[in-house]
């Protein structure tokens, strides 16, 4: 970690020298004064997606159903193959379609089917729950089991059984000695988040791929907290599968379309679980029975949503003109300087990092934790003007977006941060939860 220093001046010299400092200015910022660390859930609106949106609405209103032979049919390979280019996958691998969550159902059932005689899937329990969940209803629906009583999902006497790896200390790293030894000859997919959700740890996607290769597994990672945020290499590190989101690191917008990576060499192999016409041969010939489009296609399903499919596709742009090395670059910058701080003004009010502390073990974003935490992101919110976001049991969620974050943001950020504790502000707040957090 480099040498930093907690006054302001220092803050502003490192914004000074950076190269992604001119990359705010294509963002629409309607307050300056507000801090906002959430990037990492929700990332902020271009000003050219805001112009593109109009526009899409104008095309809609003007062309009707003309807008499909334009630029709209082809969009979501055409996004997909844009969206390739910083995941590290060649054309033809990527498209645009639905949420993580269906894409997930899509690709994990189709690994799981290609390999029926194998019955273990293999995950851990820093992974984002709604990944969980689909996987538990995945074994439920494959094995043809009654739910257990607690909703585990866990297969019971069912034939697919879910295991979930344990972190080893307290949900910052998982066990990887724990999942090596998992990963057996039994293993039909390991499913992972490249960053985990809480504390930000970044997977070794090469290892982690190659250990499951070599028992036979299939591997299938979420890169919804990694798109746009890290370097990653899809082909390079042969990776079977992959899903992710479009509204954090790439600011796509709320709901904006997922997207989903299926490896050439598994295209014709692989049968998604839900047949739509989008993803029949010939659409337009409006067969009775479905075929298959070849290539990636064929896991599309449904009509695309167009307007916020068309809004992300410009804002995408950024990240492709600034590229993912210098992204990474600035964004180990931010962490260390973050954790810098939280060891410096933070821990004598009790503060601790929820976060890897090697940059090269951490995405970008970093937990601080503390028993308060809700109370005190409540404060942050209501009273500060600065906007993280909390994730149980007491985590302080802070996310930073090279594009648009600065120094001087983070430093005034902790400031505020401190003051709230330092002033007992939070102690006002009720410990009731509001519905979003």
């Amino acid at each position: 970690m480099p040498t930093f220093s907690p006054s302001l001046d220092f803050a502003r010299r490192l914004d000074s020298l950076d190269p992604l400092a001119s990359c705010r200015d294509q963002f629409l910022i309607t307050d300056p004064s507000l801090i906002y660390l959430d990037g990492n859930s929700l990332g902020r609106m271009t000003k050219a997606a805001a112009e593109r949106a109009k526009q899409v609405m104008e095309e809609w209103g003007h062309d009707l159903i003309r807008g499909w032979n334009k630029d709209w049919w082809d969009a979501p390979r055409r996004v997909g193959d844009k969206i390739g280019k910083l995941i590290g996958a060649a054309p033809g691998q990527v498209i645009v379609t639905d949420t993580v969550s269906i894409n997930l159902f899509k690709l994990a059932t189709a690994a799981l089917t290609l390999q029926p005689h194998r019955k273990r899937i293999i995950t851990d329990t820093l992974n984002f729950p709604s990944d969980l969940y689909i996987l538990q209803g995945i074994v439920h629906l494959l094995s043809n089991a009654s739910p257990s009583p607690r909703g585990r999902g866990d297969g019971g006497e069912g034939k697919y059984e879910l295991i979930r790896i344990p972190s080893r200390d307290n949900d910052i790293t998982p066990d990887l000695a724990a999942l090596e030894a998992a990963i057996n000859e039994d293993t039909a997919l390991v499913t992972l988040s490249h960053v985990t959700f809480k504390s930000g740890y970044l997977y070794d996607m090469r290892r982690i791929t190659d250990l499951a290769h070599a028992k036979g597994a299939l591997v299938l990672w979420d890169l919804s907290h990694s798109a746009g945020a890290v370097p990653i290499a899809l082909d390079d590190c042969n990776a079977d599968l992959a899903v992710g989101c479009t509204y954090k690191y790439l600011n796509g917008g709320p709901g904006a379309p997922a997207f989903l990576y299926v490896n050439k060499k598994l295209q014709e192999k692989l049968t998604s679980p839900i047949w739509g016409w989008w993803g029949q041969k010939n659409p337009f010939d409006f067969d009775l029975d479905y075929t298959p489009a070849p290539g990636v296609e064929r896991f599309l399903a449904g009509t695309q949503p167009m307007i916020s499919l068309l809004t992300m596709e410009t804002a995408l742009e950024p990240t492709l003109q600034a590229g993912l090395d210098a992204i990474r670059a600035k964004s180990v910058l931010m962490t260390d300087y973050a954790s810098y701080l939280t060891d410096t003004w933070l821990a004598p009010f009790g503060f601790s990092l929820g976060s890897p502390r090697d940059s090269a073990n951490r995405g970008s974003h970093i937990s601080i934790r503390h028993p308060e935490g809700y109370r005190i992101a409540r404060a942050l919110i209501e009273e500060m003007n600065v906007i993280p976001d909390f994730r149980a049991p007491h985590n302080l969620r802070l996310g930073f977006a090279p594009l648009y974050t600065s120094f001087a943001e983070i430093w005034e950020g902790f400031d505020r941060i401190r003051r709230v504790v330092e002033e007992r502000r939070h102690e006002k707040y009720p410990k009731q939860k509001l519905t979003v957090t």
